[in-house]
Order: C-alpha cells, then sequence, then structure tokens
C-alpha cells in the first residue's frame, strides 16, 4: 500500500511566454549608437530583432570594428537614419549562434590544482564567414549613401 505521507504530484502548468516587443523606433536597417559595453559610442547598424527579444547589430566590422552581435535594446539610442538591409541575409543568424560551446571538464584532485590558465577567444572560421558575407552586403549599401 501507498504511504500515506505522500502527497501526489500535481501537474503542472507551462505558462506561454509572449515574445519581446521591440521599441517601435528600432527596425532591421535603423542605424544605433551603442550606450554600453567594449563598443559604447559606436553608431551601428541594427540587422534584426532576435527571438529572445535582443537586437542583433553590425558594424559593419570593416568600418569600426563591431562584429555581428545581440545587444539589449535598452542599451542603444536609435537615430532617424537608416539603411536599406534587404540585401543581407541574416535568416541563419539566431539565438544559438551565440551559444558557448561546450568543453569537456576534467574531475580529479590534479585538474582541480593545475589552475585554469585562461584560454585565449578564438574566433570560429563559421563566425569570420558570416561575418564576411554580412560585411559585404552592408557595405555595398553604405558607400553607396551619402554622408554615411
Amino acid at each position: 500500500y501507498p504511504a500515506e505521507d505522500v502527497k501526489p504530484v500535481k501537474p503542472s502548468y507551462k505558462v506561454k511566454q509572449n515574445p519581446p516587443r521591440v521599441r517601435k523606433s528600432i527596425t532591421p536597417g535603423t542605424v544605433v549608437i551603442l550606450l554600453a559595453g567594449r563598443f559604447r559610442g559606436k553608431r551601428v547598424v541594427c540587422l534584426k530583432a532576435l527571438e529572445s527579444g535582443l537586437l542583433l547589430v553590425s558594424g559593419p566590422y570593416k568600418i569600426n570594428g563591431v562584429p555581428l552581435r545581440r545587444v539589449n535594446q535598452a542599451y542603444v539610442i536609435a537615430t532617424s537614419t537608416k539603411v536599406d538591409v534587404s540585401g543581407v541575409d541574416v535568416s541563419s543568424i539566431t539565438d544559438e549562434y551565440f551559444s558557448r560551446a561546450k568543453d569537456e571538464k576534467k574531475e580529479g584532485e590534479e585538474e582541480f590544482f593545475m589552475g585554469d590558465a585562461p584560454k585565449p577567444a578564438v574566433v570560429s572560421d563559421q563566425r569570420k564567414a558570416d561575418q564576411q558575407k554580412v560585411d559585404a552586403g552592408l557595405l555595398k549599401v553604405i558607400t553607396a549613401t551619402d554622408m554615411l
């Protein structure tokens, strides 16, 4: 017989989160100014809003050194300048694209005391290729626009 003090498991209900809203002034192609982080003060082009509510932005890297990045919209100022980004294909870039790679952890006393030497940040070849592809599309539009 089951014990009397064991409580039955109640069904849990998953609450479906609505997708975050993006500010009206920020659309794909809007030039925004970054307010925080390593690239604060840089003007970058917003490429799209990701599912998590973050913005996908790029410098382009060739012009001002800002790579493809995710930025919270609270940390940007939208400008009235717009760039046509319809020719830039960023459909393959999602939130999973920016997730960190899992590296294998070693267990044991020796590994604990060895001390973790900080690994240098290495940019993968896929990221470099994606950056060049996005930059190529953006540079065409930016060079054609006066005073940009």
